[in-house]
């Protein structure tokens, strides 16, 4: 471990430690939301609306936090968010991520700006379940390549993030003139990729960075590009960035695999509804028709209990682990799965619920 203090329990003192261990530009890159951080801060604020209704009489001496989607068992609902450049807080990065959600039997989803390749990130751990997010590139070619490729290399879904069209307005970045993307720090997957090399071959490799820019974002983004991707790969596939009911059906009538209700951790649009705000129209309006995850804000066990009770089938956890990557490497990422875990397990018997499976919105009450 880096620290030689006791590992942070709250989310809060986590995240102070970390703090000071991360230069300062770094620190305000992964903290930080778009615009005036209302959507970051009502993420979080969001959650406490809702009061759990604990019932009497169930035996919860044997609670059990398993539960199945995409056609496998996991150890708890519980999924690691596709985080870019993680190799900005610890050298090992997503390698010592993956490792860590192994070792808890949960999946983990590599970005497209992960600071390692995905190829790479398998190496690590082969027998790990990995799901791989793509931005999609403003290239067809370069977006075939990229799902070809985690398909061979044994990721099990791909997640398409649909809000992304172009980068957020991250005040805090632009005050401190920081921008870990201009650096090259995210391009491993775009380095390693053969089509992305067969169009830079005769170029200087200084010029990479200027060429993937030209390919990284796609802000006409369609249906019609989700369903391209079925054509592609057998894999599962999952949008993230669903926020409204529409949405949600829509990605149900063309045959998607499931959604993921998000608002890219407040990074993203400013003044945007909150994700757990979100997901009780969603799920009212398509059922169990598909998987349903829920992402951004999460950091305690009665948030993943009222995210299973408002319709989510299991939640992705952001920063939380990032700081613990930054803490202790892979280590520091198992404590903060750890001590989530037994929060979570602490709430369901404290609720009178003797599963993850058995959770349901009448455990909740609006305050």
């Amino acid at each position: 471990m880096q620290s030689q203090q006791p590992f942070p329990i709250r989310f809060d003192d986590l995240e102070q430690t970390a703090k000071k261990l991360l230069q300062h530009d770094v620190y305000e890159y992964i903290e930080s939301g778009g615009g005036r951080e209302e959507t970051l801060y009502a993420n979080t604020e969001a959650f406490k609306k809702w009061r759990i209704v604990p019932r009497f009489g169930a035996d919860v001496s044997d609670v059990s936090l398993e539960t199945t989607f995409n056609r496998k068992k996991i150890e708890a609902p519980i999924l690691l968010a596709p985080i870019g450049m993680q190799g900005l807080v610890h050298p090992e990065g997503e390698r010592a991520t993956v490792q860590a959600a192994y070792e808890h039997g949960i999946p983990f989803i590599a970005s497209t700006v992960a600071s390692n390749s995905l190829e790479d990130i398998r190496s690590a751990k082969p027998e790990a379940s990995r799901w791989f997010q793509l931005y999609y590139p403003n290239d067809s070619g370069i977006a075939k390549s990229f799902v070809q490729r985690a398909e061979k290399a044994g990721y099990e879904a791909i997640v398409v993030t649909t809000d992304m069209p172009i980068l957020g307005n991250r005040e805090r970045d632009i005050r401190n003139g920081y921008s870990p993307f201009a650096l090259g720090k995210g391009k491993a997957n775009y380095v390693q990729d053969p089509v992305f090399q067969g169009y830079v071959k005769e170029k200087d490799p200084h010029d990479y960075l200027d060429e993937m820019k030209k390919y990284f974002y796609r802000p006409s983004l369609s249906w019609n590009d989700i369903q391209t991707l079925r054509e592609w790969t057998s894999l599962p596939i999952y949008i993230k960035g669903i926020l409204h009911p529409d949405d949600a059906q829509q990605a149900v009538e063309i045959g998607v695999d499931g959604i993921i209700v998000s608002n890219h951790g407040g990074r993203q649009l400013d003044r945007c509804i909150p994700s757990i705000d979100a997901l009780p129209g969603i799920k009212d309006r398509v059922g169990n028709q598909i998987t349903i995850l829920l992402d951004s804000g999460v950091r305690s066990g009665p948030d993943i209990v009222t995210a299973l009770a408002l319709g989510a089938d299991a939640v992705l956890l952001g920063r939380p682990f990032l700081y613990g990557l930054t803490l202790g490497g892979k280590q520091g990422v198992w404590q903060v799965l750890q001590q989530l875990k037994q929060d979570l397990k602490t709430t369901l018997m404290l609720s009178g619920v003797p599963s993850v499976q058995q959770v349901d919105r009448s455990l909740l009450s609006r305050s």
